[in-house]
């Protein structure tokens, strides 16, 4: 029998690791290999780190910490003048290719009874277009209407890569050229049991988990993503999430506060829709501006009302930001992210000295990409109406469903086509109504006026490659 690489073994066992090697005797040469490249791409220096984190108790939670809701720019304002003003500067640069796209799209669709990337589950109210197309149909839209090339750069992760560039592909990039979209992926970091061991889930694979959504702003360096924006101009990034198709990635009043406002990174809320909804609001905790988790926000604060009569703390994360290049830069210098950790304590499971199954007390280790907010010294939050720009797949059924998005999908379409003028489809039995449209055809009443004299009927299934209008 082979024994493992001298180096590998001693440098593990000088570090407390040397555990990881102990079901060497029982592998096949397969499964060597396999752990063998694991260890090898460890960095020791990082889960000593960790470890001492683990120690420390550190980052787990806001604790005490005095709260207040943001400065907003609200729904009010978006017809004044500092909003159009803002708007224009949105889309001068969006027009000189200042603005870069940044897709989180690292989940599978397991939770929705699909096998394979989230971004390929189909969405589509009538014609089934996966969320994928949603949105490159939103950024070549904006390349359309702006006149300017879209680059898009797209986050996966080491489960869903090859899958997310094979179905790219098969969907020839779904009309962006195959050079304007950059994939790369998201980092995985080893848990630990409580005591700073390196977990093993199987005799030859240690527990790995995705670094958390903050870990997409340090592969942005690591990939190589910021060099490239540099060499193209891009000195803003819209950060969107895969799970939601209203997204709005090129929203001109967005760039425009963001930029003039000389902000590291900025936030698009919606209103919550009542005190008891469990998601994340953008607040200041300790004067810090950040996203305060609905546990952390006291039952007083969450329920106090302002002298308007809505809720105080309303400002719903939705995970849509604006990031300036140079911030991004700023949060990776010396060769790692400068955001906080936080540790998630969980039954995980893994192998006994035999090679059993069993169940350990674990702790995997996450940044949020929000945490990055209290990094900057400018920041725009900016208040949305979430019928337009907020519907996300998180569930198989229920809240936040294919079902609940879908049916908001289809409404959205239907305000929109009735704003522009059009007769719109009669209800279907569920109340929703029977209508889809291409975002590359229009997102306005005023562009759907101007394009849709002759809407097409059809029910072919292919939304994302023709077909501007589908009805029922």
């Amino acid at each position: 029998m082979e024994p493992p690489p001298d180096d590998l073994r001693e440098r593990l066992a000088a570090r407390g690791q040397g555990h990881l090697l102990r079901h060497w005797g029982g592998l096949d040469p397969t499964g060597r290999e396999r752990l063998v490249l694991e260890l090898e791409a460890l960095d020791l220096d990082q889960v000593e780190r960790l470890a001492a984190l683990l120690r420390e108790r550190a980052g787990d939670g806001a604790g005490g910490a005095d709260f207040a809701p943001p400065d907003l720019f609200d729904l009010a304002r978006a017809q004044s003048t500092d909003a159009e003003r803002a708007r224009r500067v949105g889309a001068e640069l969006l027009a000189a290719g200042r603005v870069g796209f940044m897709l989180v799209a690292g989940g599978q669709g397991s939770r929705l009874g699909y096998e394979g990337p989230k971004g390929c589950f189909p969405i589509g109210p009538l014609t089934d277009t996966p969320l994928f197309a949603w949105h490159a149909a939103r950024i070549i839209a904006a390349g359309r209407r702006h006149g300017f090339r879209p680059t898009w750069y797209v986050m996966t992760s080491p489960a869903n890569d090859a899958a997310t560039r094979e179905f790219f592909a098969e969907h020839h990039h779904f009309g962006l050229a195959q050079g304007d979209v950059f994939f790369f992926a998201q980092a995985m970091l080893p848990a630990l049991t409580t005591d700073g061991r390196i977990v093993l889930e199987g005799p030859d694979r240690m527990f790995l988990a995705p670094n958390g959504h903050g870990g997409s702003l340090a592969a942005l360096a690591t990939s190589g993503a910021l060099a490239d924006m540099a060499a193209r101009g891009i000195e803003h990034l819209s950060y969107f999430q895969v799970d939601n198709p209203l997204a709005r990635p090129a929203d001109p009043l967005f760039i425009g506060l963001h930029a003039a406002g000389d902000a590291g990174m900025s936030s698009k809320v919606v209103t919550k829709r009542d005190a008891q909804e469990k998601v994340g609001v953008i607040g200041r905790a300790d004067g810090k501006l950040g996203c305060i988790e609905y546990s952390d926000l006291p039952a007083e604060l969450r329920d106090a009302r302002d002298a308007d009569g809505q809720l105080l703390f309303r400002a719903g994360n939705i995970a849509a930001h604006m990031l300036a290049r140079g911030f991004v830069e700023d949060l990776n210098r010396g060769g790692r992210l400068n955001l906080p950790w936080h540790l998630a304590r969980k039954k995980l499971k893994s192998v006994d000295a035999e090679g059993r199954p069993i169940e350990v007390e674990g702790v995997k280790f996450e940044t949020f990409v929000f945490d990055a907010l209290g990094a900057t010294d400018s920041s725009v939050t900016l208040e949305v109406q979430r019928r337009h720009e907020f519907s996300p797949v998180k569930n198989a059924s229920g809240l936040d469903s294919p079902a609940t998005c879908k049916a908001d999908l289809a409404h959205h379409f239907a305000e929109l086509a009735e704003a522009a003028g059009h007769a719109v489809p009669p209800l279907g039995t569920d109340g929703v109504p029977r209508i889809e449209i291409d975002p590359r055809h229009a997102e306005t009443p005023e562009e759907l006026r101007a394009r849709a004299a002759r809407p097409v009927v059809v029910a072919d299934g292919h939304h994302y490659t023709q077909n501007p209008v589908t009805t029922r």
